[in-house]
């Protein structure tokens, strides 16, 4: 049986109430970093969305990208609120998955 790796659903932003990007990954720290990097052309490296203001973390990736579906068919609205249930000062969340 093959085992899948954890995966991470994780939405970044620009600014406070700025653009919002939600993404899904397995190595949450490389991906945050790729886009901090601009290692990628494309939304993120357009609206310099680099700041990492709400992750969650699942068993695999398969159940992290369903979540992400969920997530981005949600309103902004409860966008804001998950950033905020976690994140209420709007902090760039990087460092502190170091």
């Amino acid at each position: 049986m093959k085992t899948q790796k954890q995966g991470y659903v994780y939405i970044l932003f620009n600014k406070r109430d700025g653009t919002l990007y939600t993404g899904v990954t397995t190595d949450l720290r490389k991906r945050v970093y790729e886009h901090k990097s601009k290692m990628r052309e494309g939304f993120t490296t357009k609206y310099d969305v680099d700041k990492l203001g709400y992750y969650e973390v699942h068993i695999s990736i398969t159940s992290a990208i369903q979540r992400e579906k969920q997530i981005k068919g949600g309103s902004r609205k409860k966008k804001i609120t998950l950033i905020e249930s976690m994140n209420p000062g709007w902090d760039d969340l990087y460092d502190s998955i170091l």
